[in-house]
């Protein structure tokens, strides 16, 4: 039996910290491996989603969203080509999920429903940036934590 995993460390904004609104956790096009484990979207159609049922850490079931926001692939002005894990707050929430840990999906060939959990350890932040004129000791100093997807196996 096939098992793929797939891990994303979260950001600040992806668990709600920044008080802003995300529409989920992006799924980059190129994550061919992640997307081939998610439901097909057609392109063809407008915003295609698609319900997954995933089991948590804790047994308990969750639907997330699975959606293709392509509006730019439909209308002229449209700026959305991108796929997304949406109606996730809730699980970030009741798991106490923070920036750092990380997300990971997961799913047999032979199994209807996902897994999905945090993991706990917090990630290593990638060494500080500083803008064009600042230096070491300035207030502009910013970490940046790696967020792409990564398959585990």
């Amino acid at each position: 039996m096939k098992i793929r995993v797939f891990r994303k460390i979260l950001s600040a904004n992806d668990v709600g910290s920044t008080g802003g609104h995300q529409g989920g956790i992006l799924i980059p096009k190129g994550e061919k491996d992640l997307l081939g484990i998610l439901p097909h979207l057609d392109a063809a159609v407008k915003n295609p989603d698609a319900w997954i049922e995933c089991i948590d850490e804790n047994g308990e079931l969750r639907r997330f969203r699975f959606v293709y926001y392509n509006n730019k692939l439909h209308e002229s002005k449209g700026t959305r080509n991108e796929y997304r894990l949406t109606h996730m707050t809730g699980y970030f929430k009741a798991t106490l999920a923070r920036e750092g840990e990380s997300f990971e999906i997961s799913r047999s060939e032979n199994d209807a429903h996902y897994a999905v959990r945090i993991l706990r350890e917090v990630a290593e932040v990638a060494p500080p940036t500083w803008g064009k004129d600042a230096t070491a000791d300035s207030d502009s100093m910013r970490i940046k934590i790696r967020t792409s997807w990564r398959r585990v196996c």
